[in-house]
């Protein structure tokens, strides 16, 4: 039975917040069943092929014997987009009947390199601990060390929603962020007019935000190819940023040469675009946003943002622990194969993005209901 942990800072380091434990000892492979998984919730949101492979996986897994096996899957936090996460995960390691935990920090302070430091000490811990695998979601680069160590001493690793590329980790899984903006350009692109025109995008071209800077280069690609010109700006997320993000673009609408005739926003902000084209008198403008946030939704409602684009957050929970044993049993590159529909390149899987267009709102609410991912 997986533990569900987390953690916080106080002034005696790593403090252990809540646990609930295991059920006793491990059978002995001879004694435990071929894994089971709960039937898929039917939608048409379902993620057919990853729902598809992760049936392979287990397939593939069930020809040999049942082990025992203890994970750690290290998360930023245990709340919003995270909670998600949290539960599937440990709805994997239910289903695959392993120990260990799920671990969310109660984060201690907005700096990403304290919250980092703790998880590093997370990292440690959990191999101190026993741990055969270990899932985490690192803040940055801080967790390169860390992760490297983890790996020279025989626990295999793979990160989620965030990567690590110049560690030793297995696997990547997540929203590949070109892929991303290039999926949701493409949205916007089939809603426009022939070129000429501009599109405006809300993104980030921020060399020091690699997650930004590649899901605008994504969607820029997708509209210059097509002919269009491109204005970006830079998203704000300070105290003013959404009156100073509303103000410069509704001037770049005013002042663009040839005319926007699209906006795409590419973060949870997106909304602002649909609030920048209302202040340039431009409010029928095609508008196409990211996430699912509750000022996006009403956009959507009223007409304003035509299609948002969702992470899928609920499967990148849910296929870590499935690979993490796939690992073990039947080894990486067996494991890789089976993930090949899933996988852009070597290393990186990819959970993919849902589109959920205006006259599909509550289709898709009643999906996040099922897979128990509404926020």
């Amino acid at each position: 039975m997986a533990t569900i942990v987390r953690w916080g800072i106080t002034a005696l380091g790593i403090t252990l917040m809540a646990a609930a434990c295991g059920s006793g000892e491990v059978p002995d492979a001879g004694e435990r069943t071929p894994i089971k998984r709960a039937p898929p919730l039917t939608s048409e949101f379902t993620p057919v092929e990853l729902e598809e492979t992760v049936d392979a996986l287990v397939a593939e897994i069930n020809k040999n014997a049942s082990q025992p096996m203890q994970l750690a899957i290290l998360l930023k936090e245990a709340d919003g987009f995270w909670a998600t996460v949290l539960r599937a995960a440990n709805q994997a390691m239910g289903e695959l009947d392993v120990t260990g935990s799920v671990v969310g920090p109660v984060a201690p302070t907005s700096d990403d390199e304290d919250s980092a430091e703790l998880q590093n000490l997370q990292i440690a811990q959990a191999v101190a601990d026993g741990a055969e695998g270990l899932g985490v979601a690192p803040f940055n680069n801080v967790q390169r060390a860390a992760v490297d160590e983890a790996v020279a001493q025989g626990v295999h690793v793979v990160t989620l929603d965030t990567d690590v590329p110049t560690t030793k980790r297995a696997l990547h899984i997540g929203t590949l962020d070109r892929s991303a903006g290039a999926k949701a350009g493409k949205t916007l692109r089939d809603m426009l007019p022939p070129a000429p025109g501009t599109v405006l995008i809300l993104g980030s071209e921020d060399e020091e935000w690699v997650t930004g800077l590649d899901r605008t280069q994504g969607a820029r690609e997708v509209f210059e190819e097509a002919g269009y010109e491109v204005l970006v700006r830079e998203a704000q997320w300070d105290e003013a940023g959404e009156a100073d993000d509303v103000e410069a673009m509704a001037a770049q609408i005013e002042a663009a040469d040839p005319p926007v005739v699209g906006m795409i926003g590419l973060f949870t902000i997106s909304y602002r675009c649909a609030m920048a084209a209302e202040a340039a008198g431009e409010p029928d403008l095609p508008v196409v946003a990211f996430d699912f946030d509750p000022k996006t939704v009403d956009y959507m409602r009223k007409g304003r943002i035509r299609a948002t684009h969702t992470q899928r957050q609920y499967y990148q929970g849910y296929l870590v622990p499935y690979i993490l044993y796939g690992i073990k049993s039947i080894g990486l590159e067996a494991t890789k194969k089976i993930l090949g529909p899933q996988m852009i390149d070597g290393n990186r899987v990819n959970t993919g993005l849902d589109v959920v267009t205006a006259d599909k709102i509550d289709a898709y609410n009643d999906f996040l209901d099922l897979i128990g991912s509404n926020q």
